[in-house]
């Protein structure tokens, strides 16, 4: 019941933030010389994350038979890529995206995601904008740090960066490295550390237990954290690293333990991009029981050249919860969570 009156008054101070907040994004990218950018958000395939999940849509025709299937985008990445081909090198955009099974004090199915891309450049230029971002957002706000819950994580320190095999040895105890390929290993190392495995664990479902019970709870605590180059396998639209490929040029952001966004190198090799989106879709048909369709327009971009790049996609309704003290997503939207 968004709509009440009484419920309205006691969002106002939060969507107050909401706007100041929107605003000095665009004021911060408009004066790096980024170009903002829309794109559609019915797209031939919303994603191809394995868990990341869409909401289809059926376009008709004039005599409203079954013409074809589309999706709301999960994020403007796909097209904004298409554009950088065509020649856009510094863009960025402000959009409403769909995710559907998700709902919590941090998740909204419909939620705004900020995206940038950046050509020439690196996830470790995009490291530098989110730095940059976090402090004018907080200058723009008046604010001296970002609060969730009683934690409080100051952008105008020195920031914590740390790798994740890094912060596997340092908050868990274990040695990533060792258990790329070795699902039963890593079961027996994270059981011997008091971690509940199951029979049936996935590599990643071990991987996600261990970041959510002991990595997460402290990063971005008392200054923000960057948590960087992810397995290769859970990168599928990231590069491998030159001097590691068994790892990948991924980052996220971490504020008061909430992730913030996610980045990339970007991958911009067609073959390649091909091979992890069949692997990808392949799992979630094993696991989900449906496919979706390849963005072929996506992969002959590639092909025809995307720049050397790196690019980001961050939550906007969690920055505002941290820049307002906000401690549920629904009090920094406007018609509150579908």
């Amino acid at each position: 019941m968004w709509w009440h009156p009484h419920k309205f008054e006691e969002k106002k101070p939060y969507l107050a933030a909401r706007t100041r907040v929107l605003r000095s994004i665009r004021a911060f990218f408009d004066g790096e010389g980024f170009q903002e950018v829309e794109t559609p958000i019915l797209q031939v395939c919303p994603v191809m994350d394995t868990h990341i999940h869409g909401f289809k849509t059926e376009i008709l025709k004039p005599d409203l038979t079954h013409e074809r299937d589309m999706y709301l985008h999960t994020s403007p990445e796909f097209a904004m890529k298409k554009l950088m081909v065509a020649g856009l090198p510094k863009i960025y955009q402000l959009c409403h995206v769909f995710r559907n099974g998700e709902g919590s004090r941090l998740h909204s199915p419909e939620f705004t995601m900020l995206e940038w891309y950046r050509a020439p450049g690196g996830y470790r230029d995009i490291m530098d904008d989110c730095v940059n971002l976090l402090r004018r957002v907080a200058n723009d706000l008046e604010i001296k740090e970002y609060t969730f819950r009683g934690m409080k994580s100051d952008p105008f320190l020195n920031w914590n960066i740390i790798s994740v095999s890094e912060a596997f040895e340092q908050y868990s105890e274990i040695r990533l490295q060792d258990f790329l390929d070795d699902t039963s290993g890593f079961s027996k190392a994270i059981a011997a550390k008091g971690i509940r495995v199951a029979d049936g664990d996935r590599w990643d479902d071990l991987f996600f237990r261990v970041m959510a019970e002991k990595i997460e709870p402290h990063l971005g605590v008392s200054t923000p954290a960057i948590l960087y180059d992810y397995p290769v396998s859970m990168a599928s639209l990231a590069r491998k690293k030159p001097e590691d490929p068994r790892f990948a040029e991924r980052f996220e952001m971490y504020v008061c333990g909430i992730e913030l966004c996610n980045a990339f190198g970007e991958l911009v090799d067609p073959m390649e991009q091909r091979k992890r989106f069949h692997e990808e879709i392949d799992l979630k048909e094993k696991l989900y029981g449906y496919r979706y369709p390849f963005d072929e327009d996506f992969l002959k971009a590639l092909e025809y050249g995307l720049p050397e790049s790196g690019g980001n996609a961050l939550g906007v309704d969690r920055l505002v919860m941290l820049a307002s003290g906000a401690d549920d997503i629904d009090k920094v939207l406007w018609a509150g969570k579908p």
